[in-house]
């Protein structure tokens, strides 16, 4: 079974959860394009999520999931919202959701955590949980140590449910790549942030576009919270502050608000640009639909590729 059979849409792709950027509008129009829009909870509460649910629901009658951070301070009344809303889909990460996965699964919604190694997968499996989505560190924003290549196959050999393949994905290669692994479809992000739906500042699209194979650095590893992003003033400061050994409260400092600065105003210096390692195949902006269809029909035309070499 692939993807889009497993979630009923045409597409065997999820949009991954791009905190204050991935909000009901763009859900939506992912969602009618063929994959799994999802909303991310970023640090919204219960109220702010369930009017963005109202959202999407408003701009499309295909399924769509919310991606929620367990470590949200309003995580507990998000968790009842989603029961109330019986929303198709809940993709988690930063935490456990195991206190919540049988109220979840009660009214109907599939749960599919996100994972970075084999243990944790196995610790998802036994809750209960419908599929999972094995990230590697080649994606943007928060990331493990594993890559993809080693990780997907890893999960996939270590747990008897559905695995999604996540991180470095952005044309048919990568995607038939991902099926070869094991995986029953993918997850992708950094190339859903060059689409002309995606409610990002312009600044923060060409960004995404000009940036070459290795324009992207991992900041935060020293504080235990890694995230990837395109190298710009900020990463670099903080890159060098992190090597000196700046304690935790001053590079925090340095990057309070730089999401905002990046999502909204535009500010490719100082502003944190979430991407992954893939940003280097993003070449140009696109609809949704265009990007969707192009990465699916590509992997097509790859297999048939393959397929007529002998392999």
């Amino acid at each position: 079974m692939r993807l889009n059979e497993f979630l009923g849409i045409k597409y065997p792709i999820i949009q991954g959860g791009m905190a204050n950027i991935a909000l009901g509008e763009f859900a939506a129009a992912v969602s009618n394009a063929g994959g799994l829009g999802l909303i991310a909870s970023g640090g919204f509460d219960a109220e702010r999520i369930r009017e963005e649910i109202k959202k999407c629901r408003a701009l499309t009658d295909k399924p769509f999931g919310v991606n929620l951070m367990l470590m949200n301070p309003d995580v507990d009344n998000i968790a009842k919202m989603l029961v109330e809303e019986q929303v198709d889909v809940i993709t988690t990460g930063a935490g456990s959701p195991e206190k919540y996965v049988a109220d979840w699964k009660a009214v109907g919604t599939k749960v599919i955590p996100v994972v970075s190694g084999v243990a944790l997968a196995k610790r998802m499996e036994r809750m209960g949980v419908d599929a999972l989505i094995a990230e590697g560190g080649e994606s943007g924003g928060h990331v493990g140590e594993m890559t993809t290549m080693t990780l997907v196959p890893m999960v996939v050999d270590a747990v008897n449910i559905p695995v999604i393949a996540a991180g470095g994905i952005a044309d048919g290669r990568g995607m038939v790549a991902a099926f070869a692994l094991g995986a029953i479809g993918v997850q992708i992000g950094t190339v859903l942030l060059a689409s002309e739906e995606c409610p990002i500042h312009i600044n923060y699209k060409e960004a995404v576009i000009k940036a070459k194979d290795n324009g992207t650095a991992v900041t935060g590893r020293s504080s235990g919270a890694p995230v990837r992003v395109i190298k710009n003033q900020m990463a670099r400061e903080y890159l060098k502050m992190e090597g000196k050994g700046v304690p935790r409260e001053e590079l925090e400092q340095l990057t309070l608000g730089s999401l905002r600065k990046a999502v909204l105003d535009g500010d490719t210096k100082n502003g944190s640009l979430m991407a992954g390692q893939v940003c280097g195949l993003v070449k140009e902006i696109k609809p949704v639909a265009e990007i969707l269809k192009g990465l699916y029909e590509d992997s097509l035309a790859e297999l048939a590729k393959l397929n007529s070499e002998g392999i």
